[in-house]
């Protein structure tokens, strides 16, 4: 009898630890959910809002702008405009240039050569058209009044308006007479010519006050300057080269 009751006991003692344990753990855990959710919320209003700095001008310091301040794209010079429009018109020469080598040189570097400037032109086309479309703008100059009269085809008269290097029409006609080493000669001189000319567009650019102060077009503008001064450098070698 007494065995039987000291073992109800131990059972009993054995539940009520366990149910002890179990609760003193609920309990420890209600009380870490708690003080989480404490801690959370205490970081959620202690958290400043985020901060938009401005940099300043030379010798002027930065400012702390609204939260709400949202990117703008700068304000346009017309020059910026006439750039993109008049680079497009290059651009275009160059790539129509360069369709003429396959049917007139066997030259393999010409070939070569050819092919990489019309690929990154017309790409630079694409991007010059994007960005003046992005700002509202045309994608052509317009003619001036005095060269336009109603009805007029101005794809007859595009050349009329030359950018700085470009060839004349009938400069591009010997080009397209041009065979074998003539139009090798020809080619290059003309590219070279090009080239420089997209130097002094750039160079205008940069010169003419309130323009080229986008960033984007700042970086085009450079990344040409880079890319035709090598490409010059290259048809200088290769005119050289000639016998």
């Amino acid at each position: 009898m007494q065995s039987f009751a000291l073992s109800i006991f131990c059972k009993f003692r054995s539940s009520t630890s366990d149910s002890i344990l179990r609760n003193a753990f609920l309990a420890a855990g209600a009380i870490v959910s708690v003080f989480s959710l404490a801690v959370h919320a205490q970081q959620g209003e202690t958290r400043s809002p985020s901060v938009v700095v401005q940099p300043g001008a030379t010798g002027q310091p930065t400012q702390r702008l609204p939260s709400s301040t949202r990117a703008k794209l700068p304000p346009l010079s017309a020059k910026d405009v006439e750039f993109m429009q008049g680079m497009i018109m290059h651009h275009a020469q160059a790539v129509e240039m360069t369709s003429l080598i396959n049917e007139r040189t066997t030259t393999k570097n010409l070939r070569l050569l050819g092919a990489r400037i019309s690929h990154s032109q017309a790409e630079e086309m694409k991007y010059m058209e994007r960005w003046l479309q992005l700002r509202g703008e045309s994608t052509s100059m317009p003619m001036p009044a005095t060269q336009h009269t109603p009805g007029m085809d101005m794809s007859k008269h595009q050349h009329q308006m030359l950018m700085p290097g470009m060839l004349s029409q009938e400069q591009m006609d010997a080009l397209k007479k041009a065979k074998g080493t003539e139009f090798d000669r020809l080619f290059l001189t003309g590219m070279i010519r090009h080239h420089i000319g997209a130097l002094v567009m750039v160079e205008e650019l940069f010169n003419t006050a309130g323009a080229g102060q986008d960033a984007e077009l700042f970086n085009f503008a450079t990344e040409v300057d880079n890319g035709q001064r090598a490409e010059i450098r290259i048809m200088e070698t290769m005119l050289s080269e000639r016998p």
